[in-house]
């Protein structure tokens, strides 16, 4: 059981953008990362995740989104 919380906890904190994440497009903090279905990854400020959304959408394997933290 707690080997599982443990795999649990670091997925889970691998999954967390920081300020250090970038958008690919613009070079503003990530708020979205878009996982592709080849393993790449993409990352976007909320202006240009929302600026794309249809696109990503079609394109995405999966889409992480934290931007509840803008405020």
């Amino acid at each position: 059981m707690e080997e599982e919380l443990t795999t649990m906890s670091t997925t889970m904190m691998m999954d967390a953008l920081t300020a250090a994440d970038r958008c690919d497009r613009c070079g503003a903090q990530a708020y979205f990362r878009v996982t592709l279905p080849s393993g790449g990854e993409l990352f976007f400020c909320a202006h240009h995740a929302r600026a794309h959304e249809d696109k990503l959408k079609q394109v995405a394997l999966k889409i992480h989104d934290e931007s509840h933290k803008i405020g």
